[in-house]
């Protein structure tokens, strides 16, 4: 019953924004074989699902199967204020807020959902610039096509496949783009992107390996800008330390983002694409109802924009309520 009640609740919430824009159990719940491991799925693409703002922060909890919960993540790039070569660069800071749940529909079937509330900052030679406001809200479902059935078995494995919509709830302002590398400074795409997203676990007893592809479909907004399609790949290696009062999930990982090139009115627009390698590490701690976990991101190589955009690091916190 509950999780109907916030399937309808989330629905009648999408819709709203949609419309206006077109104007119980205690610690044994935290099982390892129970872990839908989505790590490092490409939500929203974080900031606004832009060519520098990246994704891989992650879709869905290590230890809550099914849950709703907040959390906050913080992006940090330096980029060139400016178009030339000798441009100065600026420090810009990407940071969101976000309601994320998980929900079961059937065995096999999980629907999953973020609303995201950005307010990022940059600092450029007329002063400091500041925007806020309502992010793309997104929606997925997972489809489990294979797991391992028998509990004996040296390795357990499974499949999913998924596909979801990133809705123009965020507000796209072109005048952010203008006289600036970083084309990412938004809140919103204001275009309809589609999602397909493909993940792959395999563990041994405590100790576990999530690999991830997902892809983005990105389409031309009403102001005839359209960022360009992003690729997003992982690996991530957990292990699971079931102590008597708390359990335990550090994890350690690489997570890639490739970006295709921007367009507006139809032409490719130079210095728009480029790919990043990271290292990623966190934890998460689940005690009763409740789960907190810490994750960070730094580069170990990039190329965006022709260089002209840096990834400095990302990091988040998230609180989690076991549904």
């Amino acid at each position: 019953m509950k999780n109907k009640i916030l399937i309808i609740v989330l629905f009648l919430f999408v819709n709203q924004f949609v419309s206006a824009k077109i104007e119980k159990d205690s610690i044994s719940r935290f099982t390892f074989q129970k872990m839908q491991l989505l790590e490092d799925f490409e939500d929203d693409c974080d900031a606004c699902g832009c060519s520098a703002s990246g994704g891989s922060m992650g879709f869905s909890s290590m230890l809550n199967n099914n849950f709703v919960g907040l959390r906050y993540f913080n992006q940090s790039y330096t980029s060139r204020d400016g178009i030339f070569a000798n441009s100065p660069w600026i420090d810009e800071n990407f940071n969101t807020i976000q309601i994320w749940t998980k929900i079961p529909i059937t065995e096999k079937i999980q629907i999953s959902a973020l609303v995201p509330y950005h307010f990022h900052n940059r600092e450029r030679s007329t002063g400091t610039e500041n925007i806020q406001g309502l992010g793309d809200v997104s929606v997925m479902a997972m489809y489990s096509i294979y797991q391992t059935q028998k509990d004996s078995t040296v390795f357990t494995h499974k499949l999913q496949l998924g596909g979801g919509v990133k809705i123009p709830t965020g507000k796209f302002e072109e005048a952010n783009n203008t006289g600036s590398v970083n084309q990412s400074f938004q809140v919103g795409t204001g275009s309809w992107d589609y999602l397909l997203v493909s993940e792959y676990v395999i563990k041994k007893k405590n100790l576990g390996l999530s690999t991830m592809l997902n892809y983005t479909f990105k389409t031309e907004n009403q102001k005839q800008y359209q960022f360009g399609n992003q690729f997003n790949y992982a690996s991530t290696l957990f292990y699971l330390f079931d102590l008597p009062t708390i359990k335990l999930v550090p994890q350690l990982g690489l997570a890639g983002e490739m970006y295709e090139t921007n367009k507006q009115f139809g032409q490719k627009l130079p210095d728009t694409a480029g790919d990043i390698l990271f290292s990623k590490f966190g934890i998460e701690a689940g005690k009763g109802d409740f789960s907190i976990g810490v994750n960070a991101m730094l580069p170990i190589n990039q190329h965006l924009s022709n260089s002209k955009i840096e990834a400095n690091y990302r990091w988040s916190v998230n609180l989690n309520y076991t549904l």
